[in-house]
């Protein structure tokens, strides 16, 4: 039986980041995940098939909508679905394969196959984890670092049939247009996907439970980006409890209690992601999942069970592809030195619809029911020099600040390449940076950036440029 310092479950970037950086600390580790491509949901059906075809869909609606007022004619634009599909499954396969090359660089034995833990031996103090796939083997370990992800969540009356009703990894590969696509679920992943095929032509239809679109983000922020969108051409429908979808000879019928049922083409459920721990036989080892199918863990990534340890997904906190590589990088510190930390204060977030939304810290609806004293700077991209050279005047920056200390408390931005900026918000987070710290540091003109440095100058109310 092969012996290992870690073996990590799952290859997604949670998994093997953790397993490189282990690795560098010195350790002899072992990488088990189930699909022949690595990089988890995230790279092979999620984060980056989703932005490439969001990329496409974008140049797509730019071309036939956005360059007149460039002064740029021209004729007729014609959409190719199946050559964006393409590029979407090549760029996959590029930084796929990528990985497998990172996980050999650094001398991680791979094994391919779904991972489950297994009870001791008698008298080892070696975990056990049997393979079950490809490579069908038991493994053996000191350490043990579960990082499996996450998996679609389902809702109530609803099955999914691979070609109507699907999730967003169908949705990533319809081979035509939707005439009506319906979409479950205002949050990240539902506008994202209803950015892209509505930008390629379709009729889209936002239905959500909750009274606003995109829940956990500020809500100032969602309320513009809502008038935005509509403007789009989004058809939204909130406070819509969905009871069931039916698949019909020509399409689909939502139901919607209280309401006249939807007829379409498409369904597309994105109402979140849960735990995927199904698999693991956490059992056998004395670990219990809790009611949402998470695993228990404390600062240090540790489980119930010593030397097993768990991140990403699988655990508390949002599920993001970055925050699991954080929590990463410190497990297999923790593990090798003793000391590893993650500072979730400062894990930014991002919507990649258009404009971008990104977000950094507390949002002003939690500062108020918490009772935190706050000031805010609040700048709009319509003063901004290079949004107006970019026709992209849409959105603003909003800075948070503590009322006494200035420390920055959170950052939201609603505009083009949003993602982009929150970083500057992020770093300057991490380092407990007040809001006169950004509005001293010289920005480069003119940049997108400047509007940052003019929110933290609102927020003691001294805003140069607007």
């Amino acid at each position: 039986m092969s012996q290992y310092d870690l073996i990590v479950i799952g290859g997604g970037p949670g998994g093997y980041v953790a397993a490189i950086r282990a690795a560098q600390l010195g350790l002899n580790v072992a990488c088990i995940d189930a699909n022949e491509q690595l990089g988890g949901t995230c790279l092979r059906v999620g984060c980056i098939p989703s932005k490439a075809m969001l990329e496409s869909s974008e140049k797509y609606a730019q071309l036939k909508h956005g360059l007149a007022d460039h002064g740029i004619k021209l004729g007729k634009v014609e959409l190719d679905l199946a050559a964006m599909l393409k590029r979407k499954e090549e760029v996959v396969k590029t930084l796929t394969s990528g990985i497998d090359g990172l996980l050999k660089k650094n001398k991680i034995t791979r094994y391919l196959g779904m991972g489950a833990l297994s009870p001791h031996a008698e008298g080892s103090q070696l975990h056990r984890v049997t393979v079950k796939g490809k490579d069908n083997t038991e493994l053996e370990a000191k350490h043990i670092i579960i990082a499996t992800g996450s998996k679609v969540a389902s809702l109530k009356g609803i099955e999914f049939d691979g070609d109507r009703v699907g999730s967003s990894t169908e949705a990533l590969a319809y081979d035509k247009v939707p005439g009506h696509l319906v979409v479950i679920g205002a949050g990240y992943i539902g506008m994202e996907m209803g950015s892209v095929w509505l930008r390629l032509g379709a009729r889209v239809t936002m239905l959500e439970y909750l009274d606003r679109i995109l829940p956990g983000m500020d809500s100032d922020i969602a309320a513009d980006a809502h008038k935005l969108f509509k403007k789009q051409g989004f058809d939204f429908k909130l406070g819509a409890k969905v009871t069931g979808a039916k698949v019909t000879k020509d399409g689909c019928i939502v139901e919607v209690e209280g309401r006249e049922p939807i007829k379409c083409d498409k369904v597309l459920v994105a109402v979140g992601r849960a735990p995927n721990t199904e698999g693991l036989n956490l059992q056998a080892v004395g670990l219990q999942p809790d009611g949402r199918g998470k695993i228990e863990v404390n600062d240090h990534f540790e489980t119930a069970v010593k030397n097993i340890y768990a991140i990403g997904d699988v655990i508390r906190g949002p599920m993001l592809a970055h925050k699991a590589e954080e929590e990463g990088v410190a497990c297999a510190e923790y593990i090798v030195t003793g000391y590893g930390h993650v500072n979730y204060d400062a894990i930014p977030a991002v919507v990649y619809t258009h404009p971008e939304i990104a977000s950094v810290g507390k949002t002003e609806d939690e500062l108020k029911e918490k009772g935190v004293e706050y000031k805010k700077g609040v700048y709009h991209f319509r003063a901004n020099g290079r949004a107006r050279t970019l026709g992209e005047t849409d959105g603003k920056v909003k800075i948070l600040a503590d009322a006494k200390t200035d420390r920055v408390l959170g950052v939201h931005i609603l505009g083009n390449r949003a993602g982009d900026l929150i970083a500057e918000a992020a770093v300057a987070m991490e380092y407990g940076a007040s809001s006169e710290d950004i509005a001293r540091a010289s920005h480069a003109h003119p940049t997108l950036a400047e509007a940052v440095k003019e929110a933290a100058l609102a927020v003691a109310g001294r805003t140069i440029n607007g």
